[in-house]
């Protein structure tokens, strides 16, 4: 079997190679066909350069068990992972790590991004969604490393596919070669501070990344550039970031606070939790300049004194604590004991109040403690809002509906929901229900009296669909002009709507005249558009027409017709 020609190779013994559909410099992706399943996937073949580091094997095995194990809509499945060994053509045995995957059909932000800057609206929706990719991961215990436009999907419906997680702690715990240094450090644009330093990196490293891809949505570029991802490196250590404003006017001062905020060099200054920096963004999105948080806040466990009793030695808070010198510690000169003393007692003697309280107040009428319980988002997407609300509600969760623009199909449908299905949240937290409007409104034009090519254009162009087109006799209205439609103008309609038509034929129905007053009989001989003759018989009385030119029925518009009418005088008489 040919191991390089796609469309014959397979890998494991399962997944039929397909057509290359992206290339990278760690790896490249073919669509691919599982034939134990039937199902499309995409499979990532990384550099088999990489697979000559047995630590990098062991790692790459770990990291792809911990990818598979998210199961999340904003996350790319990792459905399998192993190592294909090829024989080359002198002999060579190349071991080629390999990932499948979920395929998405959509397109990388990392395209989009070179169209130009996102409109605020769409970046914020977009980061909001990747943001809420990184909660669950963290949530998980995994940190992703490498949060870029490349790692970031969007599908034609708005969804935000996150991918690659754990690739890049693969690579980065793995002794590199200097060619994959040079691989990784290609990403420099989207490094943290710590991550440009060789330092531990967490949750808040992905933050950081996520603050320089808004950034550039924003703005078309990112923060920092230079001529080598090491001289862009040192810019995210030791420079300062433009506001996004600066590069796009059109960027409004809340955009830039939140961006300003998740690019601060030190992480304990930067958002602490993926929720955090969404509530900001969302802020952001809705014309609010989000409140600045102080240190207290971004860790809630900070104690009177500044010191987080929740610290081990082994993190960095705790390190801070314990690399205090001597020399910055006062001496006590008092003899009393210490003001830090009595305020302890005093967080003590509180601490157990509250406890008391907390045990009171939990108790249920059979003694137990009622437990407060995280609650997981239904899957509601897709049911009528009614429906999709109760089963939310019977969940002990709050409902907010917001109208958006859909299409006829899914009108009163639920389209997404943030957080996401999935996601774990506390009972009573609100749930922000997009529902669909439907197609978006538009106005029956006015199309009367006009050629139907070009009503039909002015119809079309409101999104409109022109029906059937009905035909009838018109004596005012000249062949293959629009007569009247169905809805009436002005009527308020949905894109996508039918407008059905009637023009004129041409013709006009003429009656028969006979027997009428010659006035009645030319006065509707006119109005029908008729060109009336008028002739005199002398020979009867009475003014009544006795002969038509054009026999009743339909005639060609503007025909000529001549009427005779009874024109002898009335026989002599006595009045009495």
């Amino acid at each position: 079997m040919d191991s390089t020609t796609p469309g014959t190779r397979q890998i494991a013994g399962r997944y039929e190679l397909g057509a290359l559909i992206g290339r990278g410099g760690m790896s490249d992706v073919h669509i691919a066909t599982d034939a134990r399943l039937g199902r499309r996937v995409a499979v990532k073949l990384l550099k088999s350069s990489l697979a000559s580091d047995p630590v990098f094997r062991t790692r790459f095995r770990q990291e792809a068990q911990a990818a598979a194990r998210m199961a999340h809509p904003t996350i790319v499945r990792v459905f399998d992972a192993g190592e294909e060994v090829r024989r080359e053509a002198d002999g060579r045995e190349t071991v080629i790590p390999f990932i499948v995957m979920e395929h998405v059909e959509g397109r990388l932000l990392r395209d989009m991004v070179l169209d130009g800057p996102l409109p605020a609206a769409e970046a914020s929706q977009i980061i909001e969604q990747v943001l809420t990719a990184l909660e669950y991961s963290h949530r998980a215990g995994v940190v992703h490393r490498d949060v870029k436009p490349g790692n970031i999907m969007v599908t034609a419906t708005g969804q935000v596919k996150v991918m690659d997680f754990g690739i890049a702690r693969a690579i980065s715990d793995s002794s590199a070669t200097v060619a994959q240094t040079s691989t990784i450090l290609g990403t420099a644009q989207y490094f943290s501070p710590e991550q440009a330093r060789g330092e531990t990196v967490d949750a808040r490293t992905d933050l950081y990344s996520t603050g320089v891809v808004l950034f550039e949505l924003l703005t078309g570029r990112p923060p920092f550039r230079g001529d080598s991802p090491v001289a862009v490196a040192y810019q995210h250590v030791s420079e300062v970031a433009p506001t996004p404003s600066s590069l796009n006017p059109s960027v409004s001062p809340a955009f830039d606070a939140v961006v300003m905020h998740a690019l601060a060099k030190d992480r304990f200054q930067r958002f602490q939790t993926a929720a955090e920096f969404r509530a900001d963004l969302s802020a952001a999105a809705a014309g609010q300049v989000p409140p600045r948080r102080t240190d207290a806040d971004n860790d809630p466990t900070m104690s009177l004194f500044g010191v987080n009793p929740q610290a081990t030695a082994g993190t960095e808070a705790a390190m801070r604590q314990l690399t205090i010198d001597d020399d910055d510690r006062r001496t006590r000169t008092q003899s009393r004991p210490p003001v830090a003393w009595i305020w302890s007692g005093i967080v003590v003697v509180a601490v157990l109040i509250a406890a008391v309280l907390f045990w009171a107040f939990t108790l249920d009428r059979d003694g137990g403690i009622v437990g407060t319980v995280a609650v997981e988002v239904p899957d509601v997407v897709g049911l009528a809002f009614e429906d999709g609300e109760a089963i939310l509600i019977d969940e002990n969760l709050r409902v907010s509906a917001i109208q958006e623009p859909g299409t006829a199909e899914d009108e009163g449908l639920i389209l997404r929901t943030d957080p996401s299905p999935g996601i774990s949240v506390s009972p009573g937290q609100e749930i922000r229900v997009f529902v669909s409007s439907g197609a978006p409104r538009v106005q029956m034009p006015d199309v009367r009296n006009i050629d139907i090519a070009a009503a039909t254009a002015q119809i079309e162009s409101r999104g409109l669909v022109v029906g059937t087109v009905t035909s009838e006799n018109s004596g005012t209205i000249r062949a293959n002009v629009v007569i009247r439609t169905d809805p009436d103008t002005g009527v308020q309609l949905r894109e996508g709507d039918i407008v059905n038509l009637t023009i004129s034929n041409g013709l006009v129905s003429v009656p028969d005249l006979r027997n009428l007053p010659i006035g009645d009989a030319t006065a509707q001989a006119r109005n029908l558009g008729l060109q009336v003759t008028v002739q005199a018989d002398g020979g009867c009385q009475g003014g009544i027409v006795v002969g038509q030119s054009l026999p009743p029925g339909d005639q060609p518009q503007s025909s000529p017709i001549t009427l005779v009418y009874c024109s002898g005088a009335a026989g002599g008489g006595s009045d009495g």
